[in-house]
């Protein structure tokens, strides 16, 4: 559960269909130039497994839950979500959310 004054982190995971491995990479570069001028983004992060560069892993940290809302009400992620379907094996991206110990 997340709790709303505590940090929101958490890690996408997704792989991009064989020929489109260049536009997801474009794609979530332009992502990540919008999110990072959020004033609760901590930090987004891509990266691509070093043995299939196919599987990119975005790690994204937000100050707190409404950080995180007002994260997910922007349209350019909406937009963003809504291309990359077409462009990788899963259905969306796979989400997982940490909580420091």
């Amino acid at each position: 559960m997340i709790h709303t004054s505590q940090e929101v982190a958490l890690y996408a995971e997704f792989t991009a269909l064989p020929e489109a491995t260049e536009e997801v990479r474009a794609l979530i570069g332009a992502l990540r130039d919008q999110v990072e001028t959020e004033p609760g983004n901590l930090q987004f992060a891509v990266y691509q497994l070093v043995e299939d560069p196919r599987r990119f892993f975005v790690f994204e940290r937000y100050r707190d839950r409404a950080a995180f809302d007002e994260h997910l009400a922007a349209d350019y992620g909406t937009r963003f979500n809504a291309a990359l379907t077409a462009l990788i094996v899963e259905d969306g991206s796979q989400l997982t959310f940490l909580e420091a110990p």
